[in-house]
């Protein structure tokens, strides 16, 4: 599982009491889903029943809450020291009173993430996608009309999930995702995406991800964390030396698929989610893949920039360094 240093799932756990994975889909279906035993999981399970029953509440009072609960994690300085090391590293320029600003912003939307989120999985969110936006369907379009394959490739942003929940609306998408360790994490996380995902893959699943591709599928996934398993090399990302995957790379290359990229942004007022879809990137691949990794990099900072205070800044983003001792954090 991820270990504390991805807060996107840490913040879920403190609720479900269990080890959360980062997002993603995989690939069986529900039918193929393991139930856990109600008497081995009993306390995760009784847990389980108050979280579905607090995400059924109305979304403008999940919303309240979600803020609440973000002043707490500002209160307690949940991984502070990473967030205003990567906001100092991300955006120099920023005032103390600025940077002070929008870490408080930040933490808001860290709450909120976790009423979202709970909202997304396990609730009916009619209401929030006929309220939402979905900016460039077109260029997906253009590549379903083609039967081509189409790599989404998204950034690790607070409202990932509800965003990725209204896209698959409209179209049919599969994720990448790594299995969870706790046995009911595994299946409740897996079977609310795959109410409305068509496909999940682990991520070592490099033949079926590539089939799927080849076949004119669409995969949404993020490559814009410091992942210790894959091909990485170091490419700027905020002028700063990021050890980055290359698979967003290789996935183009073996497919032959367009890489598009989805950004989603939560709004105060209706419409509550504005989700942009780019045009797909030309000459991609190259025979480069560090290049090919820095356009990556480059093009998921100008999602950032868009709406800084929902990117994931509790994420350790520069622990690797190129001489493996100066830990940036």
């Amino acid at each position: 599982m991820f270990e504390i240093r991805h807060c996107y799932l840490k913040i879920n756990s403190l609720f479900f009491g269990l080890s959360y994975e980062k997002f993603g889909l995989s690939s069986y279906n529900s039918a193929m889903l393991s139930k856990p035993s109600y008497f081995k999981f009993a306390p995760s399970w009784i847990v389980y029943s108050f979280i579905w029953l607090f995400s059924q509440l109305p979304y403008k009072l999940l919303v309240l809450m979600g803020k609440g609960l973000g002043k707490f994690l500002h209160l307690i300085s949940l991984r502070k020291n990473v967030v205003s090391t990567n906001l100092k590293i991300c955006f120099p320029k920023l005032s103390d009173t600025q940077r002070t600003q929008l870490i408080k912003k930040h933490y808001q939307e860290l709450g909120l993430m976790v009423t979202q989120t709970l909202k997304a999985f396990l609730s009916n969110t009619q209401a929030i996608e006929t309220n939402s936006i979905i900016n460039g369907s077109e260029h997906i379009q253009a590549c379903i009309d083609n039967n081509q394959g189409v790599l989404l490739v998204a950034g690790h942003f607070t409202s990932l999930d509800m965003g990725g929940k209204i896209l698959c609306q409209k179209f049919p998408i599969a994720g990448m995702y790594r299995e969870h360790k706790h046995p009911l994490t595994e299946y409740i996380v897996t079977k609310s995406r795959l109410k409305y995902a068509t496909k999940m893959f682990k991520r070592e699943e490099l033949r079926p991800i590539i089939k799927h591709l080849k076949a004119g599928g669409i995969l949404w996934y993020a490559p814009d964390q410091d992942y210790r398993r894959g091909q990485s090399v170091f490419v700027p990302f905020f002028n700063h030396p990021a050890s980055t995957i290359t698979a967003t790379h290789q996935m183009a290359r073996l497919s032959k698929c367009a890489v598009l990229y989805f950004h989603v942004q939560r709004n105060e007022k209706s419409p509550y989610y504005t989700l942009t879809l780019s045009p797909r990137m030309n000459n991609f691949p190259t025979k480069d893949p560090t290049d090919d990794t820095k356009r990556v990099n480059q093009e998921i900072e100008k999602m950032v920039k868009k709406n800084p205070a929902e990117y994931l800044w509790v994420h350790k983003r520069f622990k690797t360094t190129s001489d493996g001792k100066n830990n940036t954090y």
